[in-house]
């Protein structure tokens, strides 16, 4: 069983346009709203494709109330802590090309209690999970070594952690020693605090990042596909891509890489076939809508010779 737990869940709203164009009035075309935030599509993806799991959510308000109405109807399993504010919406105007324009809320403060209490209910369900995922960005005022904390104490009761999140949260995090992050292009340039142009690039930080404490490395690089790093006693690097034919918008993909990689076990070339397959399938779907098995093309993914001369074309 894999729990996900999401500090800053929201309500994802995606609306299909023809073209984004600034000060002009833009006729909509298809809509949809769905439940969001990164560990929410991780249990969403895992349940879609059969892979049991867990969702540890806070919510508050009326888009609280909508969010958990909608991961019932989903038939997630959830732990929901009440919180004192409301849940945030973001917004994705997505075109026909793939080009994703995103409007997200900051989200409602948590307080210690709330933290506290979040946390406790994933240390009491976390008895039978294989992993925990501690993913997604922080609410206001929400301390940046929050996942650095909850990885420590889950190290503890002996939960592996994996950790996707950005900037100060995933440096802090990367201290405590996850047994896995998963950092976009633009994270891991971050993280590692060198810019990432090529996929020797790419290669090179996701190997500070193991050195800055994580043990596995999984940055995804968008259309350019994504790189594994790991290895105890002898380091082992994976490059893989894998083709959308008609992409329709890339909310969740990288979430769904997440849960494809864990649901494989989460080491090596299999795992990370499954993750590409799992990501350019979501790519293909409307909205943050997570891919089915019938969805999932795995003869679509490849394993190129890593040049590390090559020019990265997306932030992943």
């Amino acid at each position: 069983m894999i729990l996900t737990v999401t500090l800053n869940p929201s309500l994802d709203r995606t609306i299909e346009i023809a073209e984004l164009t600034r000060g002009t009035v833009i006729r909509a075309g298809a809509a949809r709203l769905d439940p969001g935030g990164k560990g929410v599509n991780v249990s969403r993806a895992l349940l879609a494709n059969d892979v049991p799991t867990c969702a540890v959510v806070p919510y508050g308000g009326d888009e609280g109330r909508r969010l958990v109405e909608l991961l019932s109807d989903e038939g997630i399993d959830m732990i929901m802590v009440p919180v004192s504010g409301a849940t945030r919406s973001n917004i994705t105007l997505a075109e026909p090309d793939g080009t994703v324009t995103k409007i997200n809320e900051p989200g409602t403060p948590l307080t210690p209690a709330e933290l506290e209490t979040l946390a406790a209910a994933v240390l009491d369900a976390a008895g039978a999970a294989d992993w925990v995922v501690a993913s997604g960005s922080l609410p206001p005022g929400v301390p940046t070594d929050i996942y650095a904390r909850l990885c420590r104490r889950f190290a503890k009761a002996g939960i592996r952690t994996a950790v996707d999140t950005s900037g100060p949260a995933l440096v802090a995090a990367l201290a405590a020693g996850p047994a896995l992050v998963k950092p976009n292009r633009e994270e891991l340039a971050t993280a590692a605090g060198v810019p990432v142009t090529t996929l020797g690039d790419a290669i090179d930080a996701a190997r500070k990042l193991r050195a800055m404490g994580a043990r596995t490395v999984l940055a995804s690089l968008g259309a350019d596909g994504a790189v594994l790093v790991e290895g105890e006693a002898e380091e082992r690097v994976w490059y893989g891509t894998a083709e959308v034919a008609e992409p329709r918008s890339t909310v969740g993909a990288g979430d769904a890489m997440l849960a494809g990689f864990l649901a494989a076990g989460a080491r090596g070339r299999d795992a990370l076939a499954e993750g590409l397959a799992w990501a350019a399938a979501a790519v293909a779907q409307p909205g943050s809508r997570m891919p089915r098995p019938h969805d999932i093309r795995r003869d679509t993914v490849r394993f190129p010779p890593p040049d590390p001369d090559l020019p990265l074309r997306s932030g992943g």
